[in-house]
């Protein structure tokens, strides 16, 4: 079984949110996933707070990435910001 970390689309129409899962990459985009790593908010939390939030449990998203997992682009650029790409990296290289 190949698996991705990918984005799922929550929220309502025009204003998306997403959830970073572990997926098997045969399964549909917003269908079956194994766990949730974090989340992703674009257009932020509120009209106050309009800056995009990530929060991504890096343990977690390290632990897939250890066990083979891909991650698409866009993942990859959440995972960069939120650090877990780095400690994912250095740990390999160990």
């Amino acid at each position: 079984m190949a698996v991705k970390l990918r984005l799922v689309r929550m929220g309502k129409k025009k204003q998306p949110t997403y959830r970073v899962v572990a997926a098997d990459s045969r399964s549909p985009r917003d269908g079956r996933f194994l766990e949730i790593v974090g989340t992703y908010a674009p257009r932020g939390m509120s009209t106050s707070e309009p800056d995009a939030v990530v929060k991504i449990d890096n343990a977690k998203a390290v632990k897939w990435l250890n066990q083979g997992a891909q991650a698409t682009e866009r993942v990859e650029r959440l995972l960069r910001t939120s650090g877990a790409w780095d400690d994912f990296t250095t740990g390999r290289a160990k």
